[in-house]
């Protein structure tokens, strides 16, 4: 049995692809969405299209780990426009009523990595 190779991709750089490729920001804003310069942004980017590129070129296998994060809380909208956030760790499933108008209707965040307003933010410089 021969094991897939692996090419590691950090949160930071997964995050790059995110905001640049899916979300379609622009540089500048995906750089200060990520509280790093454009010039870092784009080191980052570049690392990350290229070890996607090398993985489905190659057939490697892609893992994500490490690197300096924060996850931002989950920010939830009832039908009726009132707006609230709840912090990940208490998150643990969709608020079964809006906490103002007391409404059933809660719209769920988006899937994926862009939950809530600003999906995880990378921090440069923070544990």
């Amino acid at each position: 049995m021969r094991l897939l190779e692996e090419i590691r991709l950090s949160v930071e750089e997964l995050e790059a692809v995110r905001l640049r490729d899916l979300e379609r920001l622009e540089q500048e804003e995906a750089a200060e969405k990520m509280n790093i310069s454009r010039q870092t942004f784009q080191r980052v980017l570049a690392s990350a299209r290229q070890k996607i590129a090398e993985a489905l070129l190659y057939g490697k296998a892609v893992r994500i780990e490490g690197g300096n994060f924060e996850v931002s809380p989950l920010r939830f909208k009832c039908a009726r426009g009132h707006e609230w956030e709840l912090p990940l760790e208490v998150a643990t499933s969709a608020p079964q009523f809006c906490p103002v108008c007391n409404t059933s209707d809660i719209a769920p965040p988006p899937l994926g990595l862009g939950w809530g307003r600003g999906g995880r933010r990378c921090r440069r410089g923070r544990d």
